[in-house]
């Protein structure tokens, strides 16, 4: 399968560096799938609405040509052939788009989908927004939980062919990875399990307002540690068949677009 790395939403934090959506679009043999969607054409138009208090926090750009919707168009490919999109989360700047594909399913676990219909917390409340799925989205829920398990992972679970969910809460109480089998080697997106390559590449220094960020909104920040140290382990492992990427960090874009297998310690 062939792989986009797009970037579908700048946003531009007072005290932190400039973040990216990381959306991975994938040449299938069924169609167009998309991993997250980062933000869409409506969130650009109703930013309010749709994102609602925490567009001050994040200061997205909401630049429509970011949108996965011109992100395709100028790769030549066809928006409506877009099938499925897998969500690591239901955050607005991973579901943003989703408005934008009305005829895709959108694949999550479904404690993410519960959290996101029926939020319990206050930090629920303030992230998921009906207004994020008032085009009415075609949910697919998965249970990571009776899957065969993926490199260790005993809960993860395949999805459609050679692409896995796997269970990696913390950020949110429904939070997970996707892993993408491109034929030459494994794509692996951690979403938000992690923010920053400092995280888990025990070289890069980090940012510590990033870090204050990444914690003061996550549901479980136990989990979230456990998750850097799992990936961690997976880095130093070095496998050259494995490319590790987030949803937020622009390096990381980067390096993956231009050398997808020259991620990881050298």
């Amino acid at each position: 399968m062939k792989v986009h790395h797009l970037n579908c939403g700048t946003m531009r934090p007072a005290v932190t560096p400039s973040l990216v959506c990381h959306v991975l679009a994938v040449e299938t043999t069924e169609g167009l799938l998309l991993v997250d969607s980062g933000f869409g054409l409506r969130d650009a138009a109703e930013p309010a609405h749709r994102i609602g208090a925490a567009r001050h926090l994040i200061r997205p750009v909401l630049d429509p040509e970011e949108s996965a919707v011109r992100r395709l168009q100028r790769l030549d490919l066809d928006p409506d052939d877009v099938r499925d999109i897998v969500l690591t989360h239901y955050d607005a700047d991973h579901s943003g788009g989703t408005a934008d594909f009305p005829r895709a399913r959108v694949h999550l676990t479904a404690t993410e989908s519960e959290a996101a219909r029926h939020p319990r917390t206050w930090n629920e409340r303030s992230r998921y927004l009906p207004a994020q799925r008032e085009h009415g989205p075609r949910l697919v829920e998965h249970d990571p939980a009776k899957g065969d398990g993926w490199r260790g992972f005993a809960a993860a679970t395949e999805i459609v062919p050679g692409v896995v969910l796997i269970a990696m809460p913390g950020h949110t109480r429904g939070h997970a990875a996707v892993a993408v089998d491109t034929g030459d080697g494994w794509i692996l997106h951690a979403g938000d399990a992690f923010y920053h390559r400092a995280q888990i590449d025990g070289v890069t220094r980090g940012n510590r307002a990033l870090a204050t960020l990444e914690a003061a909104i996550a549901h479980d920040r136990r989990l979230v540690r456990a998750n850097h140290a799992r990936l961690a382990e997976l880095w130093a492992a070095a496998d050259p068949a494995l490319t590790i990427v987030n949803a937020h960090d622009p390096e990381l874009l980067r390096a993956a677009a231009a050398h997808p297998r020259r991620l990881g310690p050298r």
